[in-house]
């Protein structure tokens, strides 16, 4: 995000537009261009926010927006109604050109009840636009949400331009001829919002109105209130004298191509499939549902038709065991997680990398330790993933650095698991699973393809052979007359594979293990340099915090700073020009979201004096705390 949205009048870039040419109606708001706004929708877990959210987000990526969107879900699942912990909220920031965040502030928030105002108010911009469900703000709600005087009489929002809207009672008006009840009622009240939101921003209601006919068609009743719901918001706002303004924020000008809107759990699942194809493989998929993972899981169920099959398993380990006999069987087994779930299946991961069989774990990290903060982002098990097993253990990590690449790096984990025969960890976190972005489809004939051929000739086989490019043994489907062969977790010989005490081959394992995974390396391009390959600061990254270093390095190049970033996606190897990159640097910044973790590998693998910049609030890295940390090494 580059600038404000909604600063004061002679900072704003604006154009004064007649009403009519965006509206259509009788409107007499002053209709003002902007080039980015960032917009949050909060209140109870039961007020639909996270739909509102996505809704506004698709008609966004519909007009042409750029967008990037942060989901904040509560963690309990069955919070009292009108509580702190059960606030939900969603933010979308919407621009005419490239965003790489979901916004540092919004400029507005949307508060339906007085907890989601207590909970995301600090984080309003000053002079920021808020509109508040005044009808929700009960004694008992205020209550509830441990207000000691109603923040809209006690001078406590005086700093923002509050705009009060009764949306509960408007939206039973629009609604009470229908044969609904309150409770039904009421539930349509975020699309009264939604629609207030879409004449504000001069979006159409077209797309939306074809969801709500799409997913409420065989309920007509409930559709039709949804539809008036979002129209009597809509015409609110266009009749109201209540908007001195209403805004437009213009298409972005995107590289031309095919686009969908793509979080980052969908575009893995995708890229799962994509990789499943180039492999002419089944893709084999086994998780226990687990938050923020799950939704891999229920989006492949719905691919079966491209030779997926999917295995819901009753815990961790029996989902890592049957992703571990689809490997053997000669399919691509994959199982899905987060940090609880890896801690439990990490003893089977030392199967795999004993059997030297491909595997894929996909790990969405969230904000632990133990159950810790499920719903809340975090990089926290990058050690985990280096270490979390007994012995000399090395497997490849992968981390891929927005949504989309999610789709990109399923696939890369795909072919290096088969081609190293190894497990590989493909690290995401809430942030990039939940969060949305345009993706523009990728042409499949860019693609490397990889195709796998299993041993079939029994002429002197020896299960553990290796390849001498890359130490691979072969994989050899099970059943395949001559290639009988013994694998498990016992100690494997040399070249035999037999279960072996001898101490001199279990070094010698031990160290062709690790440098197989070494040896990936060569799969690993030349890094890229954001800035000057040499200076005085170098920040260095991984993972969801890419678009907050990669805009705070940008906004001080042009500033006349000497500063560059890098941002790693190949975590285990590292890649094989980092020696040679930091020499160039005085200062390395290495900002992420856990107490350093990723700076401790890169202080002892390479002796460099890294500085950490470390936030662990289950929240994302925002542009400026970057763009500070890095001011003060300069």
């Amino acid at each position: 995000m580059s600038g404000t949205a909604h600063k004061s009048s002679e900072e704003k870039s604006s154009k004064q537009v007649k009403p009519a040419e965006l509206s259509g109606g009788d409107s007499k708001a002053t209709l003002e261009e902007l080039d980015t706004v960032t917009i949050r929708f909060a209140g109870d877990s039961g007020d639909g926010m996270q739909l509102t959210g996505t809704q506004f987000t698709n008609t966004s990526a519909i007009i042409g927006n750029d967008i990037a969107t942060f989901p904040d879900f509560p963690a309990e699942i069955r919070a009292p109604a009108g509580s702190l912990p059960g606030v939900s909220g969603f933010q979308i920031n919407f621009s005419s050109h490239d965003v790489r965040t979901p916004g540092d502030v919004p400029n507005v928030l949307v508060a339906m009840n007085p907890a989601a105002l207590k909970v995301h108010l600090h984080d309003l911009e000053k002079n920021g636009i808020l509109i508040l469900n005044t009808d929700a703000f009960t004694e008992v709600n205020l209550k509830k949400a441990s207000y000691k005087s109603n923040p809209l009489k006690d001078g406590t929002l005086s700093s923002y331009r509050l705009f009060e809207v009764p949306i509960t009672a408007l939206n039973g008006e629009a609604l009470k001829d229908l044969p609904l009840s309150k409770k039904e009622m009421d539930r349509c009240k975020n699309f009264f919002a939604l629609g207030l939101m879409y004449w504000m921003y001069s979006r159409t209601m077209d797309p939306t109105l074809k969801w709500i006919e799409s997913k409420f068609g065989k309920k007509p009743d409930i559709a039709e209130a949804n539809r008036r719901a979002l129209k009597a918001g809509y015409n609110f706002g266009e009749t109201t004298e209540m908007f001195s303004h209403h805004f437009n924020v213009p298409q972005a000008k995107l590289t031309p191509g095919t686009y969908r809107q793509v979080t980052g759990n969908q575009a893995l699942a995708l890229g799962l499939v994509a990789g499943a194809q180039f492999a002419r493989k089944s893709l084999i998929y086994c998780s226990y549902p687990i938050t923020p993972a799950s939704d891999i899981l229920h989006d492949l169920s719905a691919l079966k038709n491209f030779d997926v099959k999917t295995i819901q398993a009753e815990d961790e380990i029996a989902a890592i065991g049957a992703a571990i006999g689809a490997s053997f069987g000669g399919q691509l087994g994959v199982t899905g997680t987060s940090g609880p779930g890896l801690a439990l299946k990490s003893e089977a991961l030392g199967l795999a990398v004993m059997a030297e069989l491909p595997l894929v774990v996909v790990n969405v990290q969230r904000a632990g330790p133990s159950t810790g903060m499920p719903t809340k982002t975090e990089q926290a098990d990058l050690l985990q993933a280096m270490f979390g097993r007994n012995g000399e253990c090395p497997l490849a990590i992968l981390a891929p650095a927005t949504p989309s690449e999610c789709f990109f790096y399923a696939i890369e984990s795909l072919r290096i698991a088969t081609k190293y025969m190894c497990p590989v960890i493909l690290l995401t976190d809430g942030f990039l699973a939940n969060g949305a972005e345009p993706w523009a489809i990728p042409d499949i004939e860019t693609f490397k393809k990889f195709e796998i051929k299993h041993l079939v000739d029994a002429n002197n086989f020896q299960p553990y052979q290796r390849d001498d490019k890359t130490l691979a043994r072969p994989w050899v489907m099970p059943g395949t007359k001559g290639l009988e062969h013994r694998i498990g977790g016992l100690e494997k010989q040399d070249i035999t594979g037999n279960v072996s005490y001898d101490p001199e081959n279990h070094e010698k394992m031990t160290k062709l293990r690790a440098s197989k995974i070494e040896r990936i390396t060569q799969e690993i391009g030349d890094t890229v340099i954001s800035g000057k390959s040499s200076g005085k600061v170098l920040v260095v990254g991984w993972g969801n915090t890419y678009g907050a270093i990669t805009t705070a390095v940008e906004r001080l190049q042009k500033e006349g700073k000497s500063v560059s970033s890098i941002h790693l996606r190949h975590l285990n190897p590292f890649p094989k020009d980092l020696e040679k990159i930091f020499s160039s640097f005085e200062k390395i910044l290495v900002p992420e979201i856990n107490m350093g973790q990723l700076r401790m590998l890169l202080r002892s693998k390479y002796l460099v004096d890294a500085i950490g910049y470390n936030k662990v609030q289950g929240q994302p890295m925002k542009i400026s705390e970057v763009k500070k940390a890095i001011e003060e090494l300069l």
